[in-house]
């Protein structure tokens, strides 16, 4: 039963990553969102971005992504030392990123759009989950 229970708790957190994503547009600031829909390749600037408030709304929905990850990842493994070694990874990650983040709005060139979208989506959408949980999968297997 209890099996049972981490299942259904760990689909509702997936579910709930899945409503972040589908109402970003009323929760977050993000003006990049209509930016990268674009053309973006081609385009010579961004549009007006308050950096400030982006920085905010962004630092936001990454911990925000990021407990409800720390919470799967808890469901699914029951072990301290994943979830100590998940969360200075994602601490870690979130200083690179956002600093790396800041850097490309601020001196913001045409050649920076993609690595502007991959810092982007690496902060705002639950990527390290995806990396994570196979790694303590496959870690999990090995020490078996």
């Amino acid at each position: 039963m209890k099996r049972v229970g981490a299942i259904i708790l760990v689909f509702l957190l997936l579910i709930l990553l899945a409503a972040l994503r589908f109402f970003q547009g009323e929760f977050f600031y993000d003006p990049l969102i209509d930016f990268f829909y674009g053309d973006y390749l081609t385009a010579e600037s961004l549009p007006e971005i308050n950096l400030g408030k982006l920085l905010l709304a962004t630092s936001g929905r990454f911990w925000l992504n990021s407990s409800i990850s720390l919470l799967i990842l808890k469901v699914v493994f029951k072990k301290a030392e994943i979830l100590k070694i998940s969360i200075l990874i994602y601490g870690v990650l979130f200083v690179v990123l956002i600093i790396a983040f800041t850097y490309l709005i601020a001196d913001y060139e045409q050649n920076y759009n993609l690595a502007l979208f991959y810092i982007r989506r690496f902060l705002i959408q639950p990527v390290m989950l995806l990396l994570l949980l196979p790694a303590f999968y496959y870690q999990k297997l090995r020490n078996k």
